[in-house]
């Protein structure tokens, strides 16, 4: 069966896989806590379009699963032998939010210059169907396999994996032996870094010519924040004008005040930036902390205001901060601020401080440095962590995974350790492989979120012949 032209399979099913991709990109699925429910664990976005996912495995003849609307799988392979090794495929249906900036609405998916634009696009939605069609040709084609597969597409991978922690505690079969996710890049990730949200406290309190009465900015911690809003009151002279010069002092970063004076002479002022994913923090502008800086430029004092415009301010490695730590093979780790709450009559407001770390040190260690800042009152940890995980080079998962990919794109393969998450860690041998490949521009959690048609389908071929290579 190695003949199949798995290109040419790709290309006769090609509208088809855009038609379904597309019925998954109109659905908003960002996570939504205001109407979370025992029937909709997330928010109902993100179970429709589990639903959705699931419906079309059904339609396809696969026996599916759904556990609790947290996560779901289908299966193929069922008429082998019960001690048959099983395959995991990881993908996620849940997005991050949509956010600001986009030329298209973002789940009215559409079709420009040759690209797919959507929230979900290329995170995760793209990808995860062009897996779903890799899969689809093998069981269409009627190729034998020995391995049995479990396709598994879970609903709060952006934010903290309950879904998965629920997934495996309640789905009540064993872990499949190995597998993927196709949520990262190609050639492969087998190396991750550690993943810890540490939240700086604050009391409210802040004096100086300007008041702040209320600061927020960010989606989630794990995007750069793209805008933020403050709401001050005071010496406000001449405010336009001190808008006008810091705009021209960070001419690069392409920055955009907006203000309001309302009737009680408090004035609301929000700074967009540019958002990017939190495990690539140098490749946004981070709104809220550029906001920090301008507040503390003309006259709000409080540290709250003072760590976020002055340290966080473009330390990408955590140089400033005191976290900055670099491991011979995993890397430096990298930071991100992603999420800013303050009010002045609050007692407990919060900088979310997103660290991506290598092997050789840990969140215990940033902890013993950020409870040391000066005006923090307290520090404490989101309840998920990700350690570090690797998967060697001579395992045959990594091997074989390369050789397909240097078969169908003539490149050379070679092992990538990354800061952002994947599904591919929830295994001990898991990977993550593709959807993007080398020199693509990576639109991940960005505004005008894209996968390039063409993209799909040779990802898509690549997956049917992994799929295979791994299970046959």
């Amino acid at each position: 069966m190695t003949n199949i032209d798995f290109k040419a399979e790709v290309a006769a099913r090609k509208e088809a896989l855009i038609a379904d991709l597309f019925s998954l990109l109109e659905i908003n699925s960002e996570r939504d806590d205001s109407q979370v429910t025992p029937e909709t664990p997330f928010g109902p976005g993100p179970v429709k379009a589990l639903e959705k996912f699931l419906s079309l495995a059904a339609r396809d003849g696969y026996a599916t699963t759904n556990v609790d609307n947290y996560a779901g799988h289908f299966t193929y392979g069922d008429d082998l032998p019960d001690d048959a090794e099983v395959l995991g495929i990881f993908a996620h249906m849940d997005v991050v939010p949509a956010g600001s900036g986009w030329d298209s609405a973002p789940y009215s998916p559409e079709i420009r210059d040759g690209k797919i634009y959507a929230r979900g696009a290329s995170d995760d939605k793209g990808p995860t169907m062009a897996c779903y069609y890799g899969l689809k040709i093998l069981k269409e084609l009627n190729v034998p396999l020995t391995k049995k597969i479990r396709f598994i597409a879970g609903t709060d991978e952006e934010s903290g994996w309950g879904d998965m922690d629920y997934y495996f505690k309640h789905v009540g079969l064993p872990d499949p032996d190995f597998g993927f996710s196709p949520d990262a890049e190609f050639p492969i990730i087998n190396g991750e870094k550690g993943n810890i949200t540490e939240y700086l406290h604050f009391s409210g309190e802040n004096i100086g010519s300007v008041h702040l009465h209320s600061f927020t900015g960010g989606l989630r911690e794990n995007m750069v924040p793209e805008s933020a809003t403050a709401i001050i009151s005071g010496d406000l002279e001449g405010i336009q004008a001190k808008f006008d010069a810091f705009v021209q002092a960070n001419a690069d970063k392409n920055l955009k005040f907006e203000s309001e004076l309302a009737s009680d002479d408090k004035m609301t002022v929000i700074l967009h930036g540019r958002s990017a994913h939190g495990a690539m923090p140098e490749k946004g502008v981070n709104g809220a902390t550029y906001l920090a800086k301008f507040l503390d430029e003309i006259g709000v004092v409080s540290p709250f205001i003072k760590i976020a415009g002055t340290i966080l301010l473009e330390d990408h490695a955590g140089e400033k901060l005191g976290v900055a730590f670099e491991d011979p093979k995993m890397g430096a780790l990298s930071m991100n601020a992603g999420v800013f709450k303050f009010e002045d009559s609050a007692s407990n407001n919060t900088i979310a401080v997103n660290c991506r770390y290598p092997q050789g040190t840990d969140s215990d260690k940033i902890y013993e440095v950020l409870i040391a800042l000066a005006g923090v009152t307290a520090v404490t940890k989101s309840a998920h962590e990700h350690t570090p995980h690797y998967v060697p080079m001579e395992d045959t998962l990594v091997s074989t995974l390369l050789s397909v990919y240097e078969k169908q794109t003539g490149l050379k393969g070679h092992e990538q350790i990354i800061g952002g998450g994947t599904f591919g860690r929830l295994l001990k041998r898991g990977v993550a492989f593709g959807a993007m490949f080398p020199g693509d521009i990576d639109t991940m959690h960005q505004a005008n979120e894209f996968i390039p048609v063409d993209v799909l389908l040779r990802a898509a071929a690549i997956y049917a012949e992994a799929i295979y290579e791994l299970a046959k």
